[in-house]
């Protein structure tokens, strides 16, 4: 089924006076997981809850890493609680809150934060205050999310932004037309030597912060992974959400996991960027952008209506 919303304007919502923020934890054999529950107010009885997945790199558990600033996951968590639905918000291993909760980078695979979203499932499974688990993975975290559904109790999944082909996949189409030939060059034959599951020992020192050697165990795990086979595995009520003016995820990857998930509704929402935010001109780059570190910019009604679908 495919649904498709044109860009609106709308307001900030704010953090219902009856809603509640509080911290919450995952804990680990490996280290604690740092996060924040939001609670609706005035609710009756047992709510749903949605366990938002950060994207990739260093992101915490409100959405930012270094120039990006737009507080996405705290927006769609105010947004969800004004319609009384809860949700859970964590910062990664290694990251904010979390950062204890790694040895070192070389020892983080991908499937440490399969493992992690799964627990959280089980430990949400588990608290009486909530009636249904939804998890709503963004970027990165939709893989991430679409297989911690199949190992977790989890009602109902939903991407948010995320790659339908695999990473190396999207990485070459989008380090292509960045990069001059010969950096490319060597940009393709170190994915393709990851891809093979081998480490390289000297990558191009210009793609030191993509693939230096420490972060390579990682790479070489979440390669493995095919989003559109993974998609094909849940079997859960599934609801893929993308903007039309994503300049990191395009709809090429959208209908990749609707084909691959027949039953799953697409959610196509007109003039939004990466950062489910409403591009004011989807024509120029600056204006695709300017969400990414203006925290004023609401999180597009169309994606909180998503979401609220998939709790009931």
């Amino acid at each position: 089924m495919i649904a498709t919303s044109g860009a609106c304007a709308t307001a900030v919502v704010p953090l219902a006076a009856s809603a509640a923020e509080s911290d919450i934890v995952l804990r680990t054999p490996t280290g604690t997981i740092a996060g924040t529950l939001t609670l609706p107010g005035n609710a009756a009885g047992p709510v749903p809850v949605v366990l938002i997945i950060a994207g990739s790199g260093p992101t915490d558990r409100n959405g930012n890493s270094g120039p990006v600033q737009g507080n996405t996951y705290l927006l769609l968590a105010q947004a969800l609680a004004s319609r009384g639905i809860a949700s859970v918000r964590y910062d990664k291993r290694g990251i904010a809150g979390s950062a204890a909760a790694i040895t070192s980078e070389s020892a983080i695979r991908f499937d440490t934060f399969i493992d992690d979203a799964a627990a959280w499932q089980h430990q949400l499974r588990g608290d009486a205050r909530f009636s249904r688990i939804v998890v709503a993975g963004h970027s990165e975290g939709s893989l991430i999310g679409m297989v911690s559904v199949q190992r977790g109790p989890a009602d109902a999944y939903v991407s948010l932004e995320g790659a339908g082909r695999p990473a190396p996949v999207v990485l070459r189409e989008q380090l292509h037309p960045k990069l001059p030939p010969d950096l490319y060059a060597q940009a393709d034959a170190t994915l393709t030597q990851l891809q093979g599951g081998h480490a390289v020992a000297d990558p191009p020192p210009q793609l030191a912060m993509l693939f230096r050697p420490s972060v390579q165990p990682y790479l070489i795990s979440w390669f493995a992974y095919d989003p559109a086979t993974q998609i094909a595995k849940v079997r859960l009520p599934t609801t893929i959400v993308q903007g039309t003016a994503d300049v990191q995820v395009s709809m090429t990857d959208a209908h990749a996991l609707a084909s691959a998930q027949p039953a799953a509704r697409l959610v196509v929402v007109d003039g939004m960027n990466h950062v489910l935010k409403h591009a004011p001109d989807e024509s120029t780059q600056q204006a695709i952008l300017a969400g990414y570190s203006d925290p004023s910019l609401p999180v597009a009604p169309q994606v909180v209506d998503a979401v609220t679908a998939a709790t009931r």
